[in-house]
């Protein structure tokens, strides 16, 4: 005889597996578009490095293309120069930010425009959101840290790995910008987008071949553009990574020489005790 409680676990089960079929549905009608593919970065990885050819490569897709209509000002024009990032040279900053004119004030408090120095941030493109929707429809965010705040599941088991810390995947942010640069599948919808969630996406395409030129032979392709220009969205959204990693090493070296020094020691204590 099938009881009362049996019916209803059936109903139950029944009644989830509807909503997590339905759910997929609106899902996949809501055009979130495929997984992003895993790249592989030079940074990946506990000794992982940024390659400073790409970030040049990709700080010069930035300026000539995403800067017209995307600001990256929580990043000192400085940091370019610094141990870790693209490489480049004090005398080659201060060029480039003097090509920049930064808001100041005066000694008589008065506003003004100025030459840009090292120490000044990536001056933003807008005054503000509304400025930028009155010119786009909508305000195109910041890149400063757009590579960490991006990011996907890549379904089980690796989001269970992604919730621990040391061996969660850290390059969600720049696989997710690759695809989308190159998520412009329909020649005739300049705004469909196969991975932005319902493929309908503000900015039109905005990277083609031969677009920039480069001068170390690498490719002047979009496939190209989009990976230099990723690697230097993560490097700015984390300029210290290298620091951080040769940190985390040198720390764990530290900890397992001393957990070494500790088991001896507690055997030479207690060496004759019974």
């Amino acid at each position: 005889m099938i009881s009362f409680k049996s019916i209803s676990l059936a109903v139950a089960i029944s009644a989830a597996t509807f909503s997590l079929a339905q759910s997929s549905a609106l899902a996949q009608e809501g055009g979130h578009g495929p997984t992003p593919h895993m790249e592989k970065w030079s940074f990946a990885g506990m000794f992982g490095t940024y390659d400073k050819a790409q970030l040049q490569r990709g700080f010069r897709v930035y300026r000539e293309v995403c800067s017209a209509c995307h600001s990256l000002s929580r990043l000192r024009i400085g940091n370019l120069a610094d141990e870790g990032g693209p490489g480049f040279s004090e005398g080659q900053v201060k060029a480039l930010a003097a090509e920049y004119q930064i808001k100041d004030f005066n000694d008589k408090g008065e506003p003004i425009q100025r030459p840009g120095f090292p120490s000044d941030n990536f001056p933003k493109i807008f005054a503000n959101e509304d400025a930028a929707a009155a010119v786009h429809g909508k305000a195109p965010p910041d890149l400063s840290v757009i590579a960490k705040a991006r990011s996907y599941s890549r379904g089980f088991p690796f989001f269970l790995l992604d919730m621990l810390p040391g061996v969660a995947y850290q390059e969600h942010g720049p696989d997710y910008i690759h695809a989308l640069l190159n998520g412009y599948t329909k020649p005739d919808d300049t705004k469909w987008n196969e991975y932005f969630p319902g493929n309908q996406i503000a900015m039109p395409k905005p990277l083609s071949d031969d677009q920039v030129d480069y001068t170390d032979g690498s490719p002047k392709t979009v496939e190209q553009y989009s990976r230099d220009v990723a690697a230097f969205l993560m490097w700015a959204a984390e300029p210290k990574l290298e620091e951080r990693k040769r940190t985390g090493l040198n720390a764990l070296i530290f900890l397992f020489i001393f957990a070494g020094l500790l088991y001896f020691t507690k055997k030479k204590i207690w060496a004759d005790a019974h």
